[in-house]
């Protein structure tokens, strides 16, 4: 295994372009989803025979010797079993036996021990992360990438085989760029939560407004025997818990893979042929209505270097009619980069139409971030006549 630190093979930074002239294969994309769901179920509930750490060591056929997962006995944590969970899904961990344990000779003995025995060393497959002298995130391993989050053995082990794991569930290819932005997505959207919860990193300052008690990591933490409770055995909570992550994470790929990634394709088609929609470059015309488009648009247009912000999206809505749609100044913001003349908010139809002396019209917001027309052409002339007085009159710019 490499080692994170010196290695360079794929980590440098990836723009991500997805080929869209192959239908066929999204296609099967989303109908092995479900397949790979229930596969899921039947892996994981096949870890039952296997947490019994004192049996003697087991064999294949071929006399090969039983792969060893190891992690810590005793109050288990989201971390180390989305972590289990991870190498469970590559070939050489499929049938591994997961060893709970604190024993020092027993750890010794498996092929990879995950979140116990106070060592990170991938050359020798050890992902702790409570040693004092453990610092790392993915930022410090991997410095192309953002995330300064404190890892934990989920984090370390995702770092070091997620790319092999996604490639094994998606079938893609390790060096594909749909891959990689895969891979970043559900970092930032799975794995990092689980990281900063078990490293006890606040999501911000101050004093909580309210509490979250539904995140993945409570609820595998719930699944813990109580404290007053007669059985203190926690095998069985945790392969309850080894299924709910699974699911959960598989659930979450499903979801990138065959919606968020589409409409990823979707967007940056678009970016890219902003200049044949408007010269400006500040409207684009997405191929395809009901995408969801905003937090592609703010991530394409820096991997892209977009000089002039896109201050317009058009698009059709399900009656086939056009809308033409204010960006906003940010993914959190009701303000807009600029907002459709303020004469027309309010106003529909024939009225709206004379007005702007724009055939077709059919409203605008009164909070002007949106507007209707029955064709392409008058949506597009919304947003023109719009970005003109707005040259002439940059007071009348975002709202």
């Amino acid at each position: 295994m490499w080692c994170a630190r010196t290695a360079a093979i794929n980590f440098t930074k990836v723009t991500c372009e997805i080929n869209l002239s192959k239908p066929a294969r999204v296609l099967r994309l989303l109908s092995s989803a479900a397949a790979r769901r229930r596969s899921l179920s039947v892996d994981v509930t096949r870890v039952q025979p296997r947490y019994m750490s004192s049996q003697p060591k087991r064999l294949c056929t071929g006399d090969m010797a039983v792969k060893k997962i190891g992690t810590h006995n005793g109050s288990f944590h989201c971390d180390e079993v989305l972590a289990c969970f991870f190498l469970r899904q590559l070939p050489e961990y499929k049938d591994a036996e997961i060893v709970r344990t604190r024993d020092p000779t027993q750890l010794a003995e498996c092929d990879i021990v995950v979140d116990v025995g106070g060592e990170f060393d991938p050359k020798r497959h050890r992902y702790d992360h409570h040693q004092r002298t453990f610092t790392e995130s993915f930022h410090s391993l991997c410095p192309d990438k953002p995330w300064v989050t404190k890892l934990s053995s989920a984090g370390l082990v995702y770092l070091h085989f997620g790319r092999q794991l996604l490639a094994q569930l998606t079938q893609l290819k390790e060096d594909d760029r749909q891959l990689e932005v895969l891979y970043d997505k559900l970092y930032e959207n799975f794995v990092e939560e689980v990281d900063a919860v078990d490293n006890g990193i606040s999501q911000y300052e101050g004093e909580a407004r309210y509490s979250v008690s539904t995140t993945l990591s409570a609820r595998v933490g719930h699944l813990n025997p109580r404290w007053n409770s007669k059985s203190q055995d926690t095998e069985e909570g945790f392969r309850k818990a080894l299924k709910m992550v699974g699911e959960e994470f598989l659930d979450r790929l499903e979801y990138y893979q065959s919606s968020w990634l589409p409409a990823r394709a979707v967007v940056e088609e678009a970016v890219k042929g902003r200049h044949q929609v408007d010269p400006s470059g500040e409207v684009v015309l997405f191929s395809q209505g009901g995408c969801p488009w905003k937090e592609h648009l703010f991530t394409l247009e820096k991997e892209l270097q977009v000089e002039t912000p896109i201050k317009f999206v058009l698009y059709t809505d399900q009656n086939g009619q056009w809308r033409v749609q204010c960006v906003p100044a940010g993914l959190n913001t009701f303000q807009n980069r600029l907002s459709l003349m303020e004469e027309w908010r309010g106003v529909r139809d024939e009225a709206l139409s004379e007005l702007s002396g724009i055939k077709g019209c059919i409203f605008v917001h009164a909070g002007g971030f949106i507007g209707g027309n029955k064709t392409q052409e008058g949506a597009l002339e919304m947003a023109r006549r719009t970005l003109q007085a707005a040259a002439q009159s940059p007071a009348n710019g975002s709202s």
